[in-house]
């Protein structure tokens, strides 16, 4: 008796903390960040700024992904100097854009090019 109560007791315990760990598991939402299309003319590396710290560095036809808490994420696009020849350090782009993510979403953004610089377009997720 003492055998089944104790591992009923447990077994609904396990049900109990499903949920919590199920919702634990959504309170962030996914950006990926694509520079997968030829838009920006140059070979030069890329730097992917958030909160003004660099967190990637893309190449033409790459793409990355962060995890990130829900509100507000402020993204700044940078030429990186690097090996390739011409690719001199690049001042930060003059403004930066701001995205709004909730917990759960999961956007795309392509890296595209104006006469004011690189920014950041909405793009379809492809799935």
């Amino acid at each position: 008796m003492r055998w089944s109560a104790f591992s009923l007791f447990g077994f609904l315990s396990l049900f109990a903390a499903f949920p919590s760990a199920h919702a634990a598991g959504e309170d962030y939402g996914v950006l990926i960040i694509s520079r997968e299309r030829l838009e920006v003319a140059t070979s030069c590396e890329i730097g992917v700024y958030i909160q003004d710290q660099l967190s990637a560095r893309l190449f033409q036809e790459q793409s990355t992904s962060f995890n990130l808490p829900p509100g507000n994420v402020s993204l700044r696009l940078k030429l990186l100097p690097g090996q390739v020849p011409g690719c001199n350090p690049g001042l930060l782009a003059p403004g930066s854009q701001e995205i709004k993510l909730h917990a759960g979403d999961v956007q795309k953004y392509r890296i595209a090019m104006t006469q004011e610089g690189m920014y950041l377009k909405r793009a379809d997720l492809g799935y």
